[in-house]
């Protein structure tokens, strides 16, 4: 212990000599992160520094190497003020050098200043309830997760179906850390714990993990992979449940034009279709309408419509009348407001009062 302290600040101190000598500007402060912050450290491990530069020309501090007598190697990395502050907007959770950084030296205390600002910023984010924002960007990781789960499955090569879940269990792990509104302190060799002392997780992730982890051929490696993606979506799914709570009331304003949106841009697309028999332009207007009131559902306070319901490639006509049916019932919205759909008689009937309308 005491060896490795000494071999620590030797380190430091080199860095802060070679600052003063090449570069004395550029040199904010110096902190200890990782396992001897955490304490998790053994004989052969490396120091991990936060290097906090204020100009290009501290660029010159980092340097890798290896220590022969101990076989560690050690990287020093510069960190700039610009790379801290995209840590503290918490788009990931692998922010312990900004939070967690034990500060050993500083050049001026207004470093020590800003460098708290920025973690007040972050502390009282997790501290406030998930919010929909928050949720957007934990389902941004998991979005993730379900592209390298897809490119797993789509291939027969072990090494690349290991590099593909790889990702996709890098990026669960991500989804529920930010899900929970946490960030990793300890590394990757305690994330397991970590992530066990999590309320919004599946109940045995760990265990799924370790199950794709231990796979010994692609269906087996498969199979676990999928297991925790769908249990990680389901998680999900109950989540959102309690924030989306805050959608806001249907008024005449959030929805007015919509129908005539509708209508406007997929109603006749579906009776054109089926006159040609053309079943890809009708399965994509429904796909168009779906994403539409699929958003008009996470904002405002509207029922779900199932809008492949009506689909029946085998009848594009049955398909466009039962399109016709839903778009009818989505009417019911504007009832509901006293809304009115904006019908003219003809063109002319439209122009005359287009022009007059203020």
């Amino acid at each position: 212990m005491k060896d490795l302290e000494i071999r620590n600040q030797k380190i430091i101190d080199a860095i802060i000599e070679k600052a003063s000598k090449i570069c004395p500007e550029s040199l904010a402060l110096i902190g200890i992160y990782g396992s001897f912050g955490t304490g998790d450290f053994y004989e052969r491990s490396d120091l991990d520094l936060l290097v906090l530069i204020n100009e290009e020309k501290g660029w010159q501090l980092g340097c890798t190497f290896i220590q022969d007598d101990l076989e560690t190697g050690h990287d020093i990395y510069c960190t700039t003020w610009e790379d801290l502050q995209k840590d503290s907007l918490y788009d990931n959770p692998h922010i312990s050098k900004l939070m967690d950084s034990k500060i050993v030296y500083y050049t001026d205390e207004k470093y020590i200043e800003k460098l708290e600002s920025l973690r007040k910023k972050v502390n009282d984010n997790l501290r406030a309830p998930l919010s929909r924002e928050d949720y957007g960007k934990a389902e941004n990781m998991m979005r993730e997760a379900e592209h390298f789960y897809l490119m797993a499955m789509l291939t027969d090569d072990m090494s690349d179906i290991w590099v593909q879940a790889g990702y996709a269990i890098y990026y669960v792990e991500n989804a529920i850390a930010m899900l929970n509104k946490k960030y990793f302190h300890y590394g990757t060799k305690r994330v397991y714990e970590e992530l066990e002392q999590m309320e919004h997780r599946p109940y045995k992730l760990c265990e799924r993990i370790e199950s794709v982890l231990s796979g010994n051929s692609a269906e087996q490696i498969k199979k676990s992979l999928t297991m925790l993606i769908q249990e990680t979506m389901h998680v999900f799914e109950q989540v959102k449940k309690t924030v989306m709570v805050q959608k806001k009331p249907v008024t005449a304003d959030s929805i007015r034009g919509t129908y005539e949106e509708m209508f406007s841009n997929w109603r006749n697309k579906m009776y054109a279709a089926a006159d040609m028999d053309n079943r890809h332009l009708a399965f994509m207007s429904m796909v168009s309408l779906n994403a539409m009131i699929s958003g008009l559902c996470d904002e405002v306070e509207i029922a779900g419509y199932d809008v492949f319901g009506g689909y029946d490639p085998r009848n594009l006509r049955k398909t466009a009348q039962a399109f016709d049916d839903l778009i009818m019932e989505y009417v019911k919205e504007y009832q509901k407001v006293n809304l009115q759909v904006s019908r003219y008689q003809d063109i002319d009937a439209f122009a005359a009062h287009y022009s007059e309308d203020t």
